[in-house]
């Protein structure tokens, strides 16, 4: 390298965070991404629904075709899909997994004899209504730091985006 007796211009040294702030880099630009701060928020609530549903042996998607029937006994498997928004395949190995464990059963369809109604068993039904009274709580305790208005609207705005 040569040297002179005048001195280089001076770079710019990288901005360094202060001290306490060394792990937190400049997010202004993802955080107003609507895709972005949701995804934040899904992997806080879903990993303390992963938590809270382990003793149940429920996942996001189990919970979600067991509520749906506690609600619709009946329902198609054609329903379930269409509000999922899954492919039949996919449900159909769901539903198989449900049936063996004794938590759902198939009948006839009151008005389609093609089609197949859902039904929850009671054993179905006490494990559901017991897992939708944990994920109240769950909603309570991720949702704590906003009011009731606030869960509201957040709850709105989101249905607005995917609905």
């Amino acid at each position: 390298m040569p040297s002179s007796s005048k001195s280089a211009p001076a770079k710019s040294e990288p901005s360094i965070a202060p001290p306490g702030k060394a792990d937190r880099l400049d997010a202004r630009m993802l955080e107003t991404l609507v895709g972005y701060n949701a995804r934040r928020a899904w992997l806080i609530v879903s990993d303390f629904f992963a938590e809270r549903m382990a003793p149940y042996g429920l996942k996001q998607i189990d919970f979600s075709v067991l509520s749906l029937l506690a609600h619709n006994p009946g329902a198609t498997s054609r329903q379930l899909c269409s509000t999922l928004d899954i492919l039949p395949p996919n449900l159909v190995s769901l539903v198989a997994t449900l049936d063996s464990r004794g938590l759902i059963e198939r009948r006839p369809h009151p008005h389609d004899g093609r089609a197949v109604g859902l039904y929850l068993t009671p054993a179905g039904d006490a494990l559901i209504r017991e897992a939708e009274q944990a994920v109240m709580q769950l909603e309570a305790d991720a949702s704590a730091r906003l009011t009731a208005r606030e869960r509201e609207t957040l709850i709105r705005l989101l249905q607005k985006i995917y609905l």
